[in-house]
């Protein structure tokens, strides 16, 4: 197994920091395991370009399962299976009307997510020097 594929495990000695003050302030500063897992769970269901596709719809309005399937061109079964993913994730919610269902992004945050990451991307894309948050 590669060092890639591996689980965060012990090292078998303690090194010692260059810099220990700003070793110290990154611990301190450092998000719980908890919700790194949390974010790592959110990426990993955002690395399908099924659900991605299905997300980006859901960002501009909610959607039914069969109008979502003819979106991303999957089966109808295929895309409930990805929502209930998504829905476990917390990503969407849905809401009836009548006979039929509609989900949307749970929140504002995902399309704020994907802003981001186009701006990445087309940073990427267009070799641009990186820029300061203001």
């Amino acid at each position: 197994m590669s060092h890639l594929t591996r689980k965060s495990e012990e090292l078998p000695y303690k090194p010692q920091p260059i810099d220990p003050e700003k070793v110290a302030e990154l611990q301190a500063a450092a998000p719980s395991d908890e919700l790194i897992a949390l974010v790592a769970s959110t990426f990993q269901a955002l690395g399908d370009p099924t659900r991605l596709k299905m997300l980006y719809a859901l960002s501009k309005q909610s959607c039914c399962v069969r109008d979502l399937a003819i979106l991303v061109g999957i089966s109808e079964s295929g895309v409930s299976h990805q929502l209930r993913l998504l829905k476990d994730r917390r990503l969407v919610k849905q809401r009836r009307e009548g006979t039929t269902i509609y989900y949307a992004l749970s929140d504002s945050h995902l399309a704020v997510l994907f802003r981001e990451a186009e701006y990445h991307a087309d940073h990427v894309v267009h070799d641009l020097a990186d820029h300061p948050y203001p």
